[in-house]
């Protein structure tokens, strides 16, 4: 049950249109013959590092609280997931203003407020984290029409170019993502993308980093046909490719203990086993660590596997719910994590 209430006290029930779990943006309706205002979204890709705007959310039930700073940095990347893409401010963001919109000079919507920074004080110390405007509005007619987002696949598993492996691929600049795996009868295993390969660049666009490439494919649509640029033994190459569909590949969950923990865990498919090199299906894969929560600062990492809770053996999805369901008042939490071929305990504080 969703109420929007208005600040002269209206209230009216919504529903949902549709969700994003990947970019934590969801599109809900109210049914209202007022011709109610509107807040124009403006445009975040023009924002400029020390430009002033203004935050307006709940903080701690304080209704319709307006704080404002200036923009601090842009494209910030903090472990929320593939499409890591904030803009911090250091306008006054608290618990409350999740969904509050950030506004320029100019009235004009330029972000959502989404995360904080809080260290050890649980409130604001400077550093809040709003969601570029701009990918809400290139999500916002999928949502509006089919209640979800239609993305492109690749298909390959990239990590980060370090100085060190820039020289040992004969790279002249530590740009672009490397290719560690290609996951088998994809896109790009059938164009011929291989292993070690760096790609640079992706239907036209500059690939400097490694996050920059999931945001790219994830912006095409299926069925289209794209250049990508590889760097291959020293020698850039033209890979024509076809892209697929994103398929969601094992149901996510974030329950309330584990929305307490800071885990969003799915499934382990065939496909996954395969593409992490995993040697079963046992266990959960975790998909997503919530910035600084207590699974942040235990330590476990997106792509970690959770094999057992309190020395107890999750099989499945299925198995790992009804094992936190069971848990009581613990203050710590043993999980076994399989990491990279060898297994780790990790004793993680629940409060």
């Amino acid at each position: 049950e969703i109420k929007v209430t208005l600040e002269n006290g209206d209230e009216y029930d919504a529903k949902v249109i549709g969700t994003d779990p990947k970019t934590d943006i969801a599109l809900i309706k109210i049914d209202n013959d007022n011709n109610l205002p509107v807040v124009e979204l403006g445009n975040s890709d023009e924002l400029q590092v020390g430009e002033w705007v203004m935050a307006i959310g709940n903080p701690f039930g304080l209704n319709h609280t307006v704080t404002v700073g200036v923009v601090s940095a842009k494209g910030r990347v903090i472990g929320s997931g593939p499409y890591d893409d904030y803009i911090q401010t250091d306008a006054s963001i608290n618990p409350g203003n999740s969904g509050g919109p950030l506004i320029n000079t100019k009235g004009k919507v330029i972000g959502i407020s989404s995360a904080i920074y809080a260290g050890n004080t649980g409130g604001n110390i400077g550093i809040g984290f709003a969601i570029p405007i701009n990918l809400a509005k290139s999500i916002l007619e999928d949502l509006r029409t089919k209640g979800a987002v239609t993305r492109g696949r690749l298909g390959v598993m990239i990590q980060k170019i370090t100085p060190e492996l820039a020289k040992s691929f004969n790279l002249s600049e530590n740009e672009g993502a490397l290719v560690g795996d290609v996951i088998k009868g994809s896109p790009a295993e059938r164009s011929g993308i291989e292993r070690g390969d760096v790609i640079v660049e992706f239907d036209g666009q500059p690939v400097k980093t490694m996050e920059e490439l999931p945001k790219l494919v994830a912006q095409t649509r299926p069925g289209s046909e794209v250049d990508v640029v590889v760097v291959r033994d020293g020698k850039r190459k033209v890979i024509r490719t076809t892209i697929d569909k994103l398929e969601d590949r094992g149901r996510e969950i974030l329950s309330s203990k584990i929305e307490k923990m800071g885990l969003r865990v799915q499934d382990i498919t065939p496909e996954l086993m395969q593409s992490l090199d995993l040697d079963s299906q046992d266990g959960v894969l975790v998909a997503d660590v919530i910035f600084d929560s207590p699974a942040s600062s235990a330590g476990i990492r997106r792509g970690d596997v959770i094999a057992e809770i309190n020395r107890e053996k999750i099989n499945n999805l299925h198995d790992f719910e009804v094992k936190m369901d069971k848990l009581g008042t613990e203050d710590t939490v043993l999980l076994l994590i399989k990491r990279g071929g060898s297994t780790i305990y990790i004793a993680m504080k629940m409060k």
